[in-house]
């Protein structure tokens, strides 16, 4: 036998994670570290980071990284530290105090679905604002002592890190995340082993971990499917946000609503409100209505009546192409078998998907979550008012304005967004009770009692931690990826705090328009490289790897700032996090926000500057459109002047070098005696005073709970009471109307000739309709619906409901005297439609027959 040279297999290498052993006198650091309540409270951050300035910095301010990595003789050291000792019982004294308080009964508890959730940068399982405003409602519902529970996905990779290419290209990098460092607990069974769930996929199971992470008060469940047992086809439907073909994203939901609801079922955690922020986790209503159909022996129109009183939808999208729709083939592939268990048919599934029920659309999750959930908001007022119109079609009774469709604007937390200074000042200037009574103006009135200097002097203070975190963050990065040594060191000296800094951070989508202030760049030129009057700006985001648009823009705003004239005037920050967020929103002096109307449904960026003495500069949209007070920010008009949206550009881009030319930067540098300026400062004053206390995350979770959670709770129980007497009625009663609704007749709609021939304003005619219900009993409406007709567009209905004067057998009157009292255009119909005072809402059981 020949003997080879060598002869050797690949290593089988496995993970394990050696820690640091925290002495017993320590324990309470591994404690606070586990919770990620230390986000939002200061001194447990200037705990962590004392322990090992170098290792917080190297881990991105991780303290369970930082517990990790400690040598053991550093521990020993803090242990012997009786000053350190005491710096850790005060902190942790703090935090036992902040837990030990009870939940809330007084308002529902809440299970909280959502595809991403923004705690912490070190937690990587967000991109963008969808994910930060999720991660700040828990965060709120800990600090209002809500019992609420998160569901998503510990993300293998997360989403991207970006670099920029020598070119400017975006590099879109997959880091996986190691789950021991994190701030995140593995659940385990009653046996002390991992809990793995099982989650019943088309012929196959697909197994799941748990893990915990600690938000203060309150916990979020994340699953994820990064596990042996589970095929290589399976593993990876949580390795990445928003990554993978359609079949990966229909895997990802179906193990969002199905597996989420199945998670908290073996859990044991049941909740009075299940609420689904964006359609991603629609299929919670799928597995609900499974498990009272099954488990609680209800018909599926009985489960439907329980299931849509408990349930909320959220939408964050403005435009239909942004919700998720799947080919019925391949949402029959995993959810075929569902019909069978609810006791309906495929075709009655796929219609409650689809806005045209019968047709061949796609499987709409936003239009099953409209039809399964008793109430839908938008994210702002505006946004609303576009919800209504995107989904109208829904429900083709009613007009857009009519519909039940609310909003909820959005708004952030606090205490996670003020920079440490701000909140120290504002406990300092408005007492501790600001943090507690947030949405209170007359506590943030305050602010017009502070010094001007002061204010300045502050805001200075903030400017410099920005630049010098620019400089300390992406030196290396800069040097390393992007060339010329001796480019990267000008851009380092050129950046100036003296200067009007403006910031322009978000994702990179093209309707965000971050082009527009590229539009003339000799303009731009003129405005940046004025020595008495310097301005820079800074930009930063990410653009989906899919996204080839937002990728030019990035690319073009790279080359752009690498220009001589703009070298250090415009800079590029690279992978946009919480982490660069917190930095910008507080450091810059403007926040500059250039959305194509109306496709803003909230953006929360602009809020967070408002919590540190930034002002806004905004097209007015979203949120900016309810927040925006003269002198106390700027806005561009939200009329469009232009039907073509390219000369529509051009006129905002124009307005937005008008306005810095001619009031931003001279009322930025118009400096007194001592160095600032004092008409800048009543802006910001303006700004704090009466703004920002209208949008925190604890006035919107107060909006939540008033408008939605109360009310729902409230018929819910109504409607499971008594083995769900009321539920099991109104179903009955819609299938009697639903079975009838054909039969009846309209025998007479009487009006006066006056009326049709020679109508007058002022004049009160008499109108009458008789119906035939048949057999069906007293529950039938009629109105009078007039709409104003305006250059040939017709207007908002005019509706007014005919009152019954007389019952004969299955024959009812109804009468209206109508006044006239405007003269014009007019069309009018007669709309027919059920009543039951049970209902919560028209669109609840939208039978409609117009005549």
């Amino acid at each position: 036998m020949k003997v080879q040279v060598s002869n050797t297999n690949v290593p089988c290498w496995r993970d394990i994670t050696v820690k640091s052993q925290v002495p017993a006198q320590l324990k309470s650091l591994e404690i606070m570290a586990r919770n990620i309540s230390w986000v939002w409270h200061s001194e447990a951050i200037d705990l962590f980071r004392s322990i090992s300035p170098e290792l917080w910095k190297s881990t991105n301010g991780n303290p369970v990284a930082v517990l990790q990595l400690v040598n053991y003789e550093r521990l020993e050291e803090i242990a012997a530290d009786k000053a350190m000792m005491r710096k850790i019982e005060d902190v942790y004294d703090d935090f036992k105090q902040y837990m030990n308080v009870p939940k809330r009964t007084d308002v529902p508890s809440v299970a909280y679905f959502s595809m991403e959730y923004g705690l912490a940068n070190v937690l990587k399982i967000y991109s963008g604002g969808l994910g930060v405003l999720a991660g700040d409602y828990l965060k709120e519902a800990s600090d209002c002592n809500v019992d609420m529970t998160g569901v998503g996905f510990l993300y293998r990779y997360g989403y991207f890190t970006q670099t920029l290419s020598m070119d400017g290209q975006q590099l879109a990098n997959y880091e996986p995340q190691n789950f021991n460092q994190l701030p995140v607990e593995q659940v385990m069974d009653e046996n002390g082993h991992p809990m793995v769930l099982e989650v019943p996929y088309p012929g196959r199971i697909i197994y799941a971990n748990i893990w915990k992470v600690n938000v203060g008060r309150i916990f979020l469940y994340l699953l994820d499917t990064d596990l042996d047992q589970n095929s290589e086809f399976d593993r990876p439907i949580t390795y990445q946000l928003y990554g993978g073909d359609w079949e990966n994203r229909m895997k990802q939901e179906y193990m969002l609503g199905i597996g989420g609801i199945m998670m908290l079922n073996r859990l044991g955690i049941k909740k009075d409100i299940y609420h689904c922020n964006e359609g991603h986790a629609a299929l919670i209503n799928v597995q609900r209505l499974v498990d009272y159909v099954q488990n609680e022996k209800l018909t599926f129109e009985q489960a439907l009546e329980v299931v849509r009183a408990s349930s909320l939808y959220t939408v964050h999208t403005p435009v239909p192409a942004g919700h998720d729709s799947f080919d019925e083939s391949l949402f029959g592939k995993y959810m075929g078998e569902f019909p069978q268990k609810l006791g309906i048919s495929w075709q009655d599934l796929m219609d409650l998907g689809r806005e045209n029920p019968g047709t061949n659309e796609k499987f709409s999750m936003s239009v099953f979550a409209c039809n399964t959930c008793q109430e839908v908001n938008g994210v702002s007022w505006l946004h609303g008012k576009v919800s209504q119109q995107m989904f109208q079609p829904i429900w083709k009774g009613y007009s857009a304005d009519e519909l039940h469709v609310s909003y909820v604007t959005n708004g952030v937390h606090m205490p996670t967004w003020a920079a440490t200074e701000w909140k120290d000042f504002y406990i300092k200037k408005f007492g501790k009770e600001v943090m507690q009574n947030q949405a209170d103006k007359k506590i943030w009135e305050k602010i017009y009692d502070v010094d001007d200097e002061e204010i300045w002097n502050l805001r200075q203070t903030m400017k410099n931690k920005l630049v010098n975190f620019v400089k300390d963050e992406f030196r290396e990065n800069w040097l390393k990826n992007q060339g010329d040594p001796s480019r990267i060191v000008s851009v380092l000296e050129r950046i100036n705090p003296n200067a009007l800094l403006i910031g322009f951070a978000r994702r990179f989508a093209t309707y965000k328009r971050a082009h527009l202030l590229f539009t003339d760049l000799d303009r731009l030129s003129k405005i940046v490289n004025n020595q008495l009057y310097p301005v820079q700006f800074l930009f930063s985001g990410k653009a989906h790897p899919a996204d080839g648009a937002g990728q030019g823009l990035i690319k073009q705003i790279v080359e752009i700032s690498r220009r001589p004239e703009f070298l250090g005037k415009i800079i590029f920050l690279e992978n946009y996090d919480m982490k660069v967020a917190k930095r910008l929103i507080s450091g810059v002096d403007i926040w500059l926000n250039t959305p194509t109307r109306p496709l803003e449904a909230s953006g929360t960026s602009g809020e967070k500057a408002e919590m540190n003495g930034v002002l806004n500069f905004s097209v007015l949209d979203g949120w900016w459109y309810e927040g925006y007070k003269e002198g106390a920010g700027w806005a561009l008009t939200d009329k469009r002047t232009f039907q073509d949206q390219s000369h529509q550009d051009q006129l905002d881009a124009a307005t937005i070098y008008s306005m810095l030319e001619n009031k931003i930067v001279p009322l930025y540098f118009a400096k007194n005696s001592k160095g600032y300026s004092p008409e800048w400062i009543q802006y910001i004053k303006n700004s704090i005073a009466q703004i920002a206390p209208d949008f925190t995350m604890k006035r919107m979770l107060d909006d939540y709970i008033d408008r939605f959670y109360n009310k729902e709770a409230k018929r819910s129980k109504l409607l499971v009471a008594d083995n769900y007497a009321k539920a099991k009625e109104i179903a009955a009663w819609k299938q009697e109307v639903a079975s009838k609704w054909d039969k009846i007749e309209i025998t007479s709609v009487a009006l006066p000739e006056n009326l049709l021939y020679n109508p007058h304003v002022g004049e009160v005619y008499p109108v009458e309709v008789t119906i035939d219900r048949k057999d069906l009993g007293n529950c039938i409406g009629v109105e009078l619906v007039v709409t104003p007709v305006v250059d040939g567009q017709m207007k908002p209905y005019i509706v007014q409901e005919l009152q019954v004067v007389k019952t004969e057998g299955s024959k009812t009157v109804f009468h209206l005297d109508y006044s006239l009292k405007n003269s014009g255009v007019y069309k009018y119909s007669f709309r027919m439609f059920p009543k039951n005072p049970d209902l919560p809402h028209r669109q609840d059981f939208a039978y409609v027959r117009w005549f």
